[in-house]
């Protein structure tokens, strides 16, 4: 199953273009990024970045697991804020 710590770190790479930035906007540091990415690599088994000069890329696969995983973060995150909204109201007709 994938992890979605992990899916929140690719995302974030995606979105920032760099492990640096990603880890920046995370607010972890760039060896965690690191981490959770490799970690991700293993679980999939694929390889979802590749060194391009000094930065890096996504793969085919890195994209294409990083469109998903936006789309279920995003699910993710409506699905707790309905909860919010919903806590605190009766329950039961």
């Amino acid at each position: 199953m994938l992890n979605l710590e992990r899916l929140r770190t690719l995302a974030a790479v995606a979105r920032h273009g760099s492990v640096s930035a990603a880890a920046d906007g995370l607010h972890i540091t760039t060896s965690a990024v690191s981490q959770q990415l490799a970690k991700l690599e293993r679980e999939t088994g694929q390889q979802l970045l590749a060194k391009n000069g000094r930065g890096i890329r996504l793969t085919d696969a890195g994209r294409l697991l990083s469109e998903h995983a936006t789309r279920i973060l995003s699910q993710v995150e409506a699905a707790q804020s309905e909860l919010e909204a919903h806590r605190g109201r009766p329950v039961g007709e």
